[in-house]
This record gives C-alpha cells, structure tokens and sequence, in this order.
C-alpha cells in the first residue's frame, strides 16, 4: 500500500514538473559594456535577480564597446533560436538590420539602457539619455554655475557611443543657445588610464574649465581622484554626471560631484527581460518604461544603500 502511495505521489509530482520544464525559456543579455565598469555589476545583477526570481535561463555578454562583436553575438543568439533578447545599442544606426532579423525569426528584441529609434525595438526600458544631458546642462545654468561664454569640460569614456552621443545631443538644446561651449574628451574604459588622461586635461585647461559633465560612470566616478591628485579641491568646480557607482555617491557626499543621474541599473535590467517574457506569451509591449533620478548629497545615502545591498 505503501509504495503505490509513493507511487501516486511521484506522479503527482511529474505532473506538476513536466508543465513546467516545458515552459522553461531561454534568454540573452547582451550589452555594450566592461564588466569593468561598476555600473554594469548592477545591470548584470538585475538580470541575475530575474533568472532566480522567474527560474527562465538567462545568458549573458559583455562586448567593452566592439560593435562587431555584439552584432555578432545577437546573430548567434537568433541562431540559437532564443526565446527572447534584451541588448543595449553600442552605436546609433549599428543594429537596424538586427532588429529586422530578430522580428523576421519571431524572437522578441528589447532595448535597454541606451536607446536608438532608427532601429524600431519592440520596446526601450531606461533613461532617456537626451532628457539626461538637458537635465545636467540645465542644471548648472539654473544653479548659476556657467553662464554665457563659459566652457565646460565633457569627459566620456568612449567618444562616439550612443550613450554620450545621444546626452550630448540634450546638452547641445541647452548650452548653445547660451553661448556656453564644450569640449568631449576621451577617458578609455581602463580605471587607472582614465585618471592619468583626466589629470593630465584638467592641468592644461583648469584656468578655462567653469563646469564639468562626466558622461559616464567611470568618468565621474573618478572625479575625486584627480581633483585630488591635481589639487583642486571638493566643490571649487562645479560637476554633474552620472552616478551609477559608490565612488560617486562618496563623491556627492564629500561635495566633490553637485548632482548625479542614478539610473535604475538592476530594475532595468529586470523590466526589460520581463517584457522580452511578455512578448513570448503573446502579449508584445507597446510602450516604452523610463527610469532614473538626479541625486544631490541630501539623498546620496539612499542610492549608496541600493548599491550595498547584495
């Protein structure tokens, strides 16, 4: 009697099982970014965060900005017949045709954390970059930290991405009709090269430079560091960028940054798989999701907590 119990319980079991491992997705994420780049230790947290949460596999990618290499790796992912795809856009224009192949194969193709609208995703979750960098250049202007005929000093760790690209576009609304005028410089993605390259720019043009934009994480995030490797000292230039890192929220703190874009890094990362999911059951997205806030030292500490917690 015993074991024709048993046995009706491990068919119960089956039953409950086999539905469930027919459901089992898989999913690619594939970004633009280093892995070296502490803002995408919490994008790749969100993903991680998703595939425990939901029990879909999720495979990830990182491609340091070699758009060749990312358009080759969401080519193999529609080869493999992925359930759905959630990628970042490393260079405004690269994945047109991509796009055009995903929706040819039936595989839903999400946007995140850096839009292109030439490329016609399903959907786009995260900042809308160009309302970013109109926020930072309006910021200082408001704030009565540059005005007509100023310079500001833009240092971004890729010339060229869309990222910088698309915030220099909100900048340029701004700052032109002012009469303020800028300067993008190249950083690199390598921490110890970004700081020689920061410091050795600021030395030769601090007497011009009223404001600084820092166009990306690492930028920003070191901020600190060359101030004080060049003598300048926490507030006596005015800097706004993002603030996707505990470096930069120190900084905020320590007054060496004014205000920082926090980015909902891991809720990105989390909504756009989510809708790729959607799409799967046949519900495809007809919207966008924007994230983000800009941070100043009064609530530095709660994105600081967000990035502490494991």
């Amino acid at each position: 009697m015993l074991s024709k119990l048993r046995l009706l319980i491990y068919g119960m079991v089956l039953a409950m099982v086999l539905p469930l491992a027919a459901q089992a997705k898989t999913f690619y994420w594939i970004s633009h970014g280093s892995p070296a780049d502490p803002v995408w230790t919490y994008f790749l947290q969100g993903a991680e965060m998703w595939a425990k949460s939901t029990g879909q596999t999720v495979k990830t990618s990182f491609h340091n900005g070699d758009v060749p290499a990312q358009q080759e790796a969401l080519r193999a992912a529609i080869a493999a017949k992925a359930d759905g795809i959630v990628t970042t856009s490393p260079d405004p224009g690269s994945l047109v045709d991509i796009v055009k192949e995903a929706k040819q194969a039936g595989i839903p193709l999400i946007n995140f954390n850096t839009p292109d609208p030439s490329a016609h995703f399903q959907a786009y979750v995260g900042t809308d970059l160009v309302v970013v960098g109109k926020g930072w250049a309006q910021y200082l202007v408001d704030h009565n930290f540059v005005k007509k005929g100023d310079f500001v000093w833009m240092p971004v760790e890729v010339p060229g991405a869309s990222y910088g690209v698309e915030e220099t576009k909100g900048i340029k609304e701004v700052f032109d009709p002012l009469g303020i005028t800028y300067e993008v410089t190249e950083t690199t993605l390598d921490q110890a090269e970004i700081i020689t390259r920061m410091s050795d720019y600021l030395n030769a043009n601090k007497a011009k430079i009223k404001a600084i934009i820092g166009l990306g994480d690492l930028a920003t995030g070191s901020i600190k560091r060359v101030f004080d490797q060049v003598g300048v000292k926490a507030g006596e230039i005015p800097v706004v960028g993002w603030g996707n890192s505990l470096d930069t929220t120190s900084e905020v703190t320590e007054g060496y940054v004014n205000a920082a874009q926090w980015q909902d890094p891991q809720a990105t990362s989390y909504l756009a798989l989510t809708l790729a999911m959607m799409a799967t059951d046949g519900v495809p997205p007809a919207f966008n999701i924007t994230t983000g806030a800009l941070y100043e030292k009064d609530t530095a500490d709660v994105y600081a907590k967000v990035m502490s917690a494991k």
